[in-house]
Formats: structure tokens, sequence, C-alpha cells
């Protein structure tokens, strides 16, 4: 049997949605409390606490672990935690509850129970600087920080519901049980998580394929939560990789799944936060490409690398496969990657795109030393999600070296407005 790596800070993983049976008579008293309406980015991490993705949290911070996030990203009781997960109200309503409160959606639906431990105002400015080094707030995640309440709620939470998840994304939405349990059943005991908010084009796609070389399998990983505006809804994204995985990649070596996180655009503390969780999901390596999480110019494009470097070997069980910028090189001939170069040599045909895959990889898990691309900026086409829409938004022609056929065709449809 494969053995799979443990989630993190605990034996065992622990999801804080109630058993089924219990949820009907544990909703009829959640009725008779005091509600309390979440931000989207609250509900997600409500959800994401209650598939066990946020292993071994048992609800939201109290104080102590609030600060220790913060400043050293350890709990209180020392456990690596790089940011964050809280919940704020109002000074009015904080002092009104009482020992529980209903957590609802913005609709009014109920999701769980917070049995209420702790009340305590925080910093925001402190939190923005730490977290996402800005309290500017043109950056959503330090917006959402200064519009949050003054007082944040602290406890462990029963949840009640995951919202429409599993059933808007039937078969996409995998508890970190459910991915592990597939993991096993393919025989994987390594496994590299891809994060991915688009659609797949070049680059993603062989950064996937290196990690099949450092790896038994990959996760490619959705995100379904709230995303920026323009972003291509995830039924669109799931469709387009459907297809690039069944056309492009070695049979059942790939499970696509999705997960109900809001992004918060932290960059190199969200990376830190992406492989904690995906290490619940029973990863051992997370995909770390350029500018991770990011946004606009708050980060260094490779800041998410280095701080896998600085929080210390006992902080995470998962690794990171650190790659480069990649883009297609005609001088190469094909994808390259800032450190790999795949130049001829001695008249020699560049290499095949399996000997590309297993060159980066090595580089990746520090197995080599790697060589810079020496070609100039004009042999090279870099690829991006954000050039890929506008080029959609546009009318362009994309270009074979952009993205796949059958994903652009995806693609056009969904801009077009065609089924």
């Amino acid at each position: 049997m494969p053995t799979l790596i443990p989630p993190h800070g605990s034996a065992a993983l622990k999801p804080l949605l109630l058993p089924e049976e219990e949820r009907d008579e544990a909703l009829k008293r959640a009725r008779s409390l005091k509600r309390l309406a979440l931000s989207s980015r609250e509900v997600s991490d409500l959800f994401m606490l209650a598939m066990g993705a946020y292993t071994p949290l048992a609800g939201f911070m109290g104080a102590a672990d609030w600060r220790g996030a913060c400043l050293d990203m350890r709990l209180e009781n020392g456990l690596f935690w790089p940011l964050p997960i809280t919940l704020s109200c109002a000074e009015d309503f904080a002092a009104a509850i009482g020992d529980e409160v209903a957590l609802t959606d913005a609709d009014g639906d109920i999701l769980g129970v917070l049995a209420v431990s702790e009340t305590y105002a925080i910093d925001k400015a402190l939190e923005c600087r730490e977290v996402y080094r800005t309290a500017d707030e043109a950056h959503p995640g330090a917006a959402k920080i200064m519009a949050q309440g003054a007082v944040n709620l602290a406890g462990p939470v029963s949840v009640l519901s995951e919202g429409h998840f599993p059933e808007t994304y039937r078969g996409l939405y995998l508890r970190p049980a459910e991915t592990r349990a597939l993991f096993v059943e393919n025989g994987w005991s390594t496994v590299a998580a891809f994060q991915t908010r688009n659609p797949m084009h070049r680059s993603h796609e062989f950064l996937a394929k290196v990690a099949l070389e450092a790896c038994d399998g990959v996760l490619i990983h959705q995100v379904l939560g709230a995303l920026k505006a323009g972003d291509i809804p995830a039924d669109v994204r799931v469709r387009a990789i459907d297809w690039l995985v069944a056309n492009h990649f070695p049979q059942g070596r790939v499970i696509q799944a999705g997960y109900p996180i809001e992004m918060r655009y932290a960059g190199p503390r969200e990376a830190l936060l992406h492989a904690l969780f995906r290490q619940n999901f029973g990863c051992s390596h997370l995909v770390v490409g350029r500018d991770h999480a990011g946004l606009g110019g708050y980060y260094g494009p490779y800041d998410a690398h280095r701080i896998f470097d600085e929080i210390g070997g006992d902080s995470l069980a998962i690794r990171p496969l650190k790659i480069d910028d990649t883009f297609h090189c005609f001088d190469c001939r094909g994808m390259a990657t800032g450190n790999v170069c795949f130049a001829a040599d001695g008249g020699k045909d560049p290499p095949g795109e399996k000997e590309r895959y297993r060159a980066v990889a090595a580089v990746a898990t520090g197995d080599a030393q790697g060589r810079p691309c020496r070609h100039g900026d004009a042999g090279k086409l870099r690829i991006s999600g954000t050039r890929l829409r506008e080029m959609f938004a546009n009318g362009e022609a994309i270009p074979p070296e952009y993205s796949r056929d059958g994903v652009v065709a995806i693609l056009q449809a969904y801009y077009d407005g065609t089924p």
C-alpha cells in the first residue's frame, strides 16, 4: 500500500462538518441563536474548515493565534501557520452575543455554529503589513481586512452545510479524505498539487508535466471560490482542463479537483498556506511558479520561492517544486525556463519534450544545477492567463505556442456566448 504524507500537525484529518445524521437537530438549535452573516472570505474559510483542509484547526483563531500567525507564522502552541483564519463582527454585535452564534451566508442560510470562546480587537494595519506587505486598499486582500468588523470572534465551529459546492461541482468538489483515497487507489505515494484559477495554457501544461517527472501523479486543483472580475468561470475551466488531460497527458497520472477557498492574493504567505492545506489533501509537493498567488507589483516574482527557504525544515512536510519563469523559446525550439536552456549544442537537435520536463524537474527538486536560458526576449513568447484573456476579448488569433487547439475552441465558445 502506498504511504501518503501525514496531515499538517495531526495524525488524522479533522473535518468540522457534522455527520449528516446530526445536522437536522443542530440546525433546529441554530435557528434559536443570534445570527452573524459572514463575508465571502469567511464563508470560504468555514468550508475549508468543514472539509478538513485546515486541519488541525478547530475553528476561528483567538488573539494569541492571530498575532502569532501574523508576526511569526506560528500559533500559540508553536504549530506553523502562515496567515490568520479569523471571523469578524461589529463591536455592538460582539457585546450582545451569548455563548454561541449561528453563522450564515449573505442570503441568511445557516452554515454552522460558533461556540464563542473569545472576543478581541485587532490591529488591522499590522495584519495588512505582515501578511500582505501593504495596507493599500487597491489590494483586494488588504481591502477585506480594512473593511471587516472591529472585533474578532474566536472558538470552535460545527459546520452544518457546505453551501452549493457539493451539488454544483459534483465529482469535482473533493474533500481531503477523498483525494487521499484516490491517491491510494491509484498507487501514488508522491503527488504534486498544481494550483490554478485559469484554464491551462502551454506554460501551465509544461509545469504540470514537469511535476509528473518528480511525482507519481498530479492533482490539478481548481479554485472554486470567489475570483477577480474577468476571470473565467470554473465550469468553463473544468471543460478545458478535462480536454487537455484527456488528449495531452499520460493516462491515469492526473486527477482534477476543486476546492472552495477565496483567493487572498497574499503572494508568499498565501503560497505557504497553499502548501499547508495541500499537505492535508495528501500532496507531497506543491508547484510554485513565478509570482505564485501574487497580484500586480506587490511581490517580487520569486518571493514565493524564497519564503520556503526561510521558514525552517520543521514547518511543513510538503515540499515546493520551485520552477522559474516559463516561456516558449524559439531558439530552444520549445518550452524553456529562465534557469534551464534547451539550445541545440554542436549541431544536435534540442531535446524532446520528455527530456525537457525531466531536466526542469531535476532543477526544481534541487537535484541538478540549471543553465540560464541565454536567448534574448525577442526570441521568447511569454505566456500568461491575463494576456490570453486579452487576446480572446480583442478577437486576436491564438498562436499554437500559447494554447492547445481544443482548449482554444472551448474558451472561444465561452467568449462567443455559445454553449
